[in-house]
């Protein structure tokens, strides 16, 4: 997909359906893209993370088809239609276009959710979620194609479960190496609240946050640096988090008790910076959970803005328009602000009060504008409901 479209209600997109296809959708699902407020890079070394889902995300249409085939068709492509068998091998193993690369997604759910006894649909995809801006607009579409397909051959599987099975569509079907938290924020949020998400034991719960309440605004600056996890910078960071929680003998990064010791045993200085990030972001995502059950979402700033540095100096994932996006926030009065998702492109979070929004959208675009680079895009971050069928 490659951004939102001028109508994505669920009467639009159910229209649009029964043009492309010559007869109605059985239904409309909706699955919401997400931001995860702190707790990057943590949850594929069996960490915690603190996600929320956003009011933009990714609507299917669908109707249940029983000749074992799904056909795909994006309202971002123009309506290209992409057909394939339910059942088969790997879709990262066929080698299909790039062109069609948008379409793995749901069919990798289709493949996997077989296994579970759901068959062929047809599909159309629509969103207003902008691609590449770190908001797990993929997450989004294979959990509102797995709903779907659920409700469409009446299979019944719990959340957390689902969750897991489109991790492992996007893990084995698309080839990314992603870890939970993008399906389990998808599925599991719930308005006003953030999810604690402990990735070792899948285990969640819901944490009050309603910024607005307390005179703040969370923003989302699309920093239209594209993101993308299939290169290698993402999965390189992966292999390095597990080559040192090898040679430091845990399970995961998660594991390590005794920071200062670890980084003294290990020799090699780009392991040290990983191992020291992912410890202390586990960390501030616990201290962030304490300030927001004690109702202290205004302390939140110094913590972001750990986070950033930790993401952009140990880590080593940020890039220039998100440093410059946080820092001309800041500058602006902000009290805080971090690059979101897996890094190299994406989206940042600014936490400001609300009187002084203007202010650092205004500060940011300026910045950007003096380097000549185009200008972000911004969505109001407000906590909202997760995957659910909208008609």
């Amino acid at each position: 997909m490659t951004g939102a479209v001028a109508d994505t209600t669920p009467g639009a997109l159910a229209a649009a359906f029964s043009a492309a296809y010559g007869r109605p959708p059985d239904g409309v699902w909706h699955a919401p893209g997400r931001v995860n407020l702190i707790g990057e890079h943590t949850d594929y070394n069996d960490g915690l993370v603190l996600p929320f889902a956003l009011s933009h995300g990714v609507s299917v249409a669908a109707a249940r088809r029983d000749d074992g085939v799904v056909e795909v068709r994006s309202a971002q492509t123009g309506g290209t239609l992409v057909t394939a068998p339910v059942t088969g091998g790997t879709v990262v193993a066929e080698g299909w276009p790039p062109e069609h690369a948008w379409a793995t997604y749901p069919v990798g759910v289709a493949r996997v959710l077989s296994e579970r006894g759901t068959g062929g649909a047809s599909l159309l995809i629509d969103s207003d979620l902008p691609q590449g801006a770190g908001l797990s607009s993929s997450a989004a579409l294979e959990c509102a194609t797995a709903l779907a397909l659920c409700d469409l051959h009446g299979i019944e599987i719990e959340r957390a479960e689902l969750a897991l099975l489109a991790q492992r569509a996007e893990n084995e079907q698309v080839g990314v190496p992603c870890g939970l938290m993008d399906q389990s924020a998808s599925l599991l949020c719930t308005s006003g609240h953030a999810l604690m998400l402990d990735c070792r034991s899948g285990l969640s719960s819901p944490v009050p946050f309603a910024p607005a309440d307390a005179g703040l605004t969370l923003l989302v600056a699309d920093t239209r640096a594209s993101h993308t996890l299939t290169g290698g910078g993402y999965g390189r960071r992966r292999a390095e988090c597990e080559e040192a929680a090898s040679q430091l003998g845990v399970a995961a990064l998660r594991d390590v008790q005794d920071l200062a010791g670890a980084l003294g045993s290990l020799r090699d200085p780009v392991l040290r910076r990983r191992v020291q990030h992912v410890v202390t972001e586990n960390h501030r995502v616990e201290a962030t959970v304490g300030l927001l059950r004690a109702g202290a979402v205004t302390e939140l700033g110094a913590l972001l803005n750990a986070s950033h540095l930790s993401l952009r100096d140990q880590f080593q994932v940020s890039w220039p328009e998100a440093d410059a996006a946080v820092d001309a926030a800041l500058r602006a009065g902000a009290r805080g602000g971090r690059m979101v998702g897996g890094g190299f492109g994406g989206s940042v979070i600014v936490l400001t009060a609300t009187d002084r929004a203007a202010r650092v959208r205004e500060a940011i675009t300026s910045s950007y504008e003096r380097r000549g680079w185009p200008p972000p895009r911004f969505l109001d971050a407000i906590p909202s409901a997760g995957a659910h069928r909208v008609n």
